[in-house]
């Protein structure tokens, strides 16, 4: 078998701390990007279109995630198997891995394509649409739609870019979509006053731009993990391993789209059209803070997985522990800015004044528990970049569907929008709580017997 290379091999000897920051800055500045992607196209149609427009393009959220689940379902999945099997030191496993994501990515992400398109007007009806906003979101997915799958493909493959070994490449693949979507959203929007449909456009475009550069790195033999001959044909193992993994996010996914379309139509019974605006406006705040936990986690993700392969027991403590650190932070920031500064944060995307006040209250109201998230994300993706599916999937779960869903209907009931706002923070708390349980529970993977440690491996 060909050595290592340099850039994968540190992960088991560099300092903890220093890898963190390596690895996670590329991510964080990556998802932060993704963050900015999607709300520069809101700030744009908020100020060229209107405030109609944002509650469109809310009522677009639970299809969007739909997409994504199914692009994680691989990317996650993906990427998380390849750092285990890089600390197992099987390269041929891990191009496997990499042939058969892009296969599935591509499939799979076609496949959604076609019905999502021929049932777009119930589909949208059903996530709480009027004849006022189904317009709106109609123009912008019968163009986004088909190129979700540029879309995955670019996500997926900067997470395996990253899990081999090349985290600021992975960053650049992220900047390029990005940096070139704030090019062009003016120019289609305004420029060619193609309003909403522009703004769909230039993301469909800087997708492909970003997948073509991703691509191109895994086609190129010098890379450390690259395309090879035999790599593309889908084998049951591989598509286990995969899976196995990224159903944790895929279902994660899934129930962050079962819980908009209940949010927006219980917005719209107590809110009207507006209020689902106000709620576009809050989770893109709310994605912006997270993703900055979610790209720490990714830089956490290849460190765990590598030495949870070597059985480097306490290099996984330590960056387990230090990950909840910076993520509590992160969270208790994004806190302290919704909760001083929310009527600045609306007025970026729109000058209309109910829409405004909608959005403070559901800003200051919903982000109450936010430094306790952190927590309860970083755990959550430790058991996943471990290979722990099982207990990934139900802390993900626990979140958005055992508590979100029941209190979104039951705290609605008594106090109407405010109630609405209050079962985001409440559902919060409650996670956080079964997180702690099982992070004391997780001992077992962090007992230095080798024979715990092999008995553990077992179970990948």
């Amino acid at each position: 078998m060909p050595d290592f290379h340099a850039n994968a091999a540190k992960l088991g000897t560099e300092k903890v701390g220093r890898l963190l920051l390596n690895y996670s800055i590329p991510s964080i500045v990556s998802m932060i990007v993704v963050s900015l992607y999607n709300i520069v196209d809101r700030v744009f149609i908020g100020q060229g279109v209107g405030a109609i427009a944002i509650s469109g393009l809310a009522l677009t959220f639970p299809l969007m995630t739909l997409v994504t689940a199914v692009g994680t379902l691989i990317g996650v999945g993906a990427s998380a198997r390849m750092s285990i099997v890089l600390g197992m030191k099987d390269l041929p496993w891990a191009r496997n891995i990499l042939g058969n994501a892009f296969f599935l990515t591509f499939i799979l992400s076609a496949a959604l394509v076609v019905p999502a398109l021929i049932f777009l007007d119930p589909i949208l009806a059903f996530f709480g649409g009027s004849e006022q906003t189904i317009p709106y979101a109609r123009d912008y997915l019968l163009i986004v739609i088909p190129g979700s799958v540029f879309t995955n493909l670019s996500f997926n493959f900067s997470g395996l870019m990253r899990a081999s070994g090349y985290p600021v490449k992975s960053m650049v693949t992220i900047l390029i979509g990005v940096v070139l979507n704030v090019i062009l959203d003016p120019i289609f929007i305004f420029g060619m006053g193609l309003g909403i449909r522009g703004g769909a456009i230039a993301t469909v475009i800087s997708m492909f731009v970003s997948t073509v550069f991703v691509m191109t790195h895994f086609f190129n033999k010098s890379s450390f993990v690259h395309f090879e001959k035999g790599a593309f044909r889908l084998k049951g193992r591989i598509i286990r391993n995969i899976v196995s993994i990224g159903l944790s996010p895929f279902l994660m996914n899934i129930a962050a789209a079962m819980v908009n379309v209940i949010m927006n139509n219980r917005l719209v019974l107590y809110g009207g059209d507006l209020a689902i605006g106000a709620y576009g406006i809050i989770n893109s705040y709310g994605i912006l803070v997270v993703m900055c936990v979610m790209g720490l986690c990714q830089g956490m993700q290849p460190i765990m997985g590598y030495n949870y392969g070597e059985g480097k027991i306490k290099r996984m403590k330590d960056t387990l522990r230090l990950t909840i650190r910076v993520a509590v932070i992160f969270m208790s920031v994004g806190f302290v800015v919704c909760e001083l500064f929310p009527a600045q944060l609306a007025a970026a995307f729109t000058s209309d004044e109910e829409l405004i006040r909608l959005t403070v209250s559901g800003l200051r109201i919903g982000f109450a528990a936010f430094p306790l998230i952190g927590f309860q994300i970083v755990v959550t993706n430790f058991f996943l970049s471990i290979g722990k599916a099982g207990q990934s999937i139900f802390m993900s779960l626990t979140r958005q569907v055992i508590f979100l869903m029941p209190l979104l209907y039951l705290l609605s009931g008594w106090w109407g929008l405010e109630g609405v706002w209050a079962a985001m923070p409440a559902s919060d708390a409650a996670a956080f709580v079964i997180a702690v349980f099982f992070l004391i529970g997780a001992k077992k993977y962090f007992y230095p017997k080798a024979s715990v440690r092999k008995a553990a491996l077992k179970e990948v």
